[in-house]
């Protein structure tokens, strides 16, 4: 029996998930969250095989959560699922620990088939995104935010979203002076000396969506 946990702030979009999920003999729905911080509860709470997860979430972001669940050698694999499509989103996910990634126009079928596969241990990228990742390596196309640390990454969007150093620390489990050195070197690697422009950057290369920008500029 594979057991998952669905994380997505949209109660349509879990319903849907669980629609399909459910009528599988071999998938069962142990619970379900609308926020990242709930979903790593009920990860550490229930421990199942797979985690579906949203990326753009208010509070905590679908990243800071697979490397949460990474660094905590947590059993649950985790399956992004999105509307982001760019390639360099998926390679940075994966980077961080995602065992799967889906585009949130994919099929039941294509849903079941990763959800199986994930939960063998096996990774599991959804077609199109698998064909831009190979010609993104093919014709060398670089987003500047290969250049970022998952760590870093992961400080650039807590920052997009207004959070002050001393809550990203607290959330990091770092010091404040140690925020503070992260964003200085995040900032000094992407070229730009406002977290505005960092959002612009960010919206531009799939790394956030456009609204999320705007709300927080």
């Amino acid at each position: 029996m594979i057991n998952v946990v669905l994380v997505d702030d949209h109660e349509l979009v879990r319903t849907g998930f669980r629609m399909i999920l459910q009528q599988q003999p071999d998938i069962r729905i142990r619970g379900e969250a609308g926020s990242a911080e709930e979903g790593l509860r009920l990860i550490r709470t229930l421990a199942p095989d797979i985690a579906l997860v949203d990326v753009h979430m208010p509070g905590m972001s679908g990243i800071e959560l697979t490397e949460r669940v990474v660094r905590s050698k947590l059993h649950t694999h985790i399956v992004i699922v999105t509307v982001v499509d760019d390639a360099r989103f998926p390679k940075r996910l994966l980077d961080a620990g995602a065992l799967g990634y889906l585009t949130k126009g994919c099929t039941a079928e294509e849903l079941l088939a990763a959800v199986r596969q994930v939960a063998s241990g096996r990774r599991y990228l959804a077609p199109a995104v698998a064909q831009q990742l190979a010609l993104a390596t093919l014709d060398g196309s670089d987003s500047p935010f290969d250049t970022l640390s998952s760590r870093e990454l992961e400080v650039a969007m807590m920052l997009v979203r207004g959070k002050p150093l001393t809550l990203i620390g607290e959330q990091l489990n770092l010091s404040p002076k140690t925020v503070s050195t992260y964003k200085q070197r995040l900032m000094e690697k992407l070229n730009v000396d406002h977290v505005i422009s960092l959002a612009h950057l960010m919206a531009v290369h799939g790394l956030i969506d456009t609204q999320a920008q705007h709300a927080n500029a």
